[in-house]
């Protein structure tokens, strides 16, 4: 799974910004309106990464993904709210110390239940999709009934550290901390999966199984483990995305990963299903759709990420970066 180097898709963000421009017709506006647009594609990257993942190396139809999206934003309410005197300072850096440790502690919990859930849901049904779905949308309905008896069925806030709220001006523009903060975790988290898949002994084997997993085995490498830790991996990723999307939100409820879900296929559908490059660019074509519609024609917001896939799709069937291809 290398980075692919057609340019063409590339070419898709930096189009729909500039088309963009002469709608909005503010430059200030404009520029306010693609960071938050970019910030809430990196998110989304995040939080889709996972299941693209898992279904690119796998072919596993994971429907039960938002329950840990949801896992990992609640997990990050216990643990922020632990840390009163950190995310209530006006330092960023102490903010970062207090957030750092959330996501962490919200990627191992999930990555655990996220190989439970492996062991005994998804495993009984690989290589047949039409039970994977249904199998894996019953997970997460019990898993969305457990947060509620954990944490109850209510809301809960999830407020940004102080040091993290307002925006910087860039001229007349303002630019809010948290998407800063959100565009870099993004570019992080595609970084290393990238250089993970195209540059690492463990991303050669794993690449090398989805090719002709009897020859990796014959080798004396037991790719099974390799595919349960990809796996564990796309549920820790979840958990991740699951941190920064409730942040973003600044609300956390059991639905909310269910509520994703929607805009997570999109994406991987654009994407070329499994495809990370794809799924990044898929990833932020949707957060600029989202906010440039949301602020020019709020009602067609609505279904306007649907209206992006089907015209991506009408240029390439396969997606963007189809895995098929490679």
């Amino acid at each position: 799974m290398k980075l692919d180097f057609d340019y063409q898709p590339l070419l898709l963000v930096p189009v729909l910004a500039l088309l963009a421009l002469p709608l909005v017709g503010s430059g200030s506006t404009w520029l306010t309106l693609t960071v938050a647009g970019l910030a809430m594609g990196m998110i989304i990257f995040i939080i889709a990464s996972g299941l693209t993942l898992v279904f690119g190396l796998m072919d596993v139809l994971n429907f039960g993904h938002g329950v840990f999206i949801a896992l990992g934003a609640f997990v990050a309410t216990s643990v922020l709210g632990a840390m009163g005197d950190w995310t209530g300072s006006n330092e960023l850096w102490r903010n970062l110390v207090a957030v750092l440790p959330a996501m962490v502690v919200a990627m191992l919990v999930a990555g655990a239940i996220g190989l439970a859930f492996e062991r005994f849901i998804v495993r009984p049904v690989y290589g047949q999709h039409l039970k994977q779905i249904l199998i894996t949308m019953g997970g997460m309905i019990i898993g969305e009934e457990l947060i509620k008896v954990i944490w109850g069925p209510q809301q809960i806030p999830l407020p940004l550290p102080t040091g993290m709220q307002g925006s910087w001006l860039i001229g007349e523009a303002a630019v809010e901390k948290y998407r800063v903060v959100a565009v870099i975790v993004g570019l992080l988290v595609f970084a290393l999966l990238a250089w993970t898949l195209s540059r690492t002994k463990v991303g050669l084997l794993i690449r090398a199984g989805v090719q002709d997993r009897e020859m990796v085995e014959s080798l004396g490498y037991r790719i099974r483990r390799l595919f349960v830790g990809v796996f564990v991996a796309g549920s820790a990723l979840a958990g991740l995305g699951g941190v920064m999307w409730g942040l973003y939100q600044q609300t956390v409820i059991p639905q909310m990963g269910a509520q994703v879900n929607i805009l997570i296929f999109i994406v991987i559908i654009i994407g070329g299903l499994g495809s990370t490059t794809g799924a990044l660019i898929g990833a932020l074509l949707v957060g600029l759709m989202a906010n440039y519609t949301g602020f020019l024609v709020p009602k067609v917001a609505l279904f306007s990420n649907i209206a992006l896939m089907v015209a991506v799709l009408l240029w390439r069937p396969q997606g963007v970066y189809p895995v098929a291809n490679r």
